[in-house]
């Protein structure tokens, strides 16, 4: 149960309203590649939290707008202990609408290590 409790993304693991995006927004560091553009900003937690902005614009069909949101999710609850300390905001690009699931994690993967270094202070 421990373990499962871990990687858990419940409701302390996301950006609660507006405003918390806002501060994303404001101040943040950027990781963009033809998927995703990821924006990271640290908190005072102790946790690392998550917001989603997919985009009709660049995903038009529901089905692939909630695909696109469960992967992300997914990749940030295994990856999320790395990133405690961190508000992340998480954006589509239209190629992602049509990319593997594959390529989808790897590119995430890659962001979550940029997210990582820029946290502690190392350079992309």
């Amino acid at each position: 149960m421990e373990d499962s409790a871990r990687h858990r993304f419940g409701k302390n693991r996301r950006l609660p309203d507006a405003a918390a995006f806002g501060r994303v927004f404001e101040k943040a560091r950027r990781s963009r590649d033809t998927w995703f553009t990821v924006l990271s900003r640290d908190n005072e937690l102790a946790c690392a939290r998550l917001g989603l902005a997919i985009s009709k614009k660049h995903c038009k069909k529901a089905t692939a707008r909630n695909r696109l949101k469960r992967i992300v999710r997914e990749s940030f609850r295994h990856n999320q202990a790395g990133l405690a300390g961190l508000d992340i905001v998480v954006m589509n690009r239209a190629p992602a609408a049509d990319a593997d699931n594959s390529v989808l994690r790897e590119s995430l993967d890659s962001h979550w290590r940029r997210c990582r270094g820029s946290k502690t202070g190392q350079s992309e």
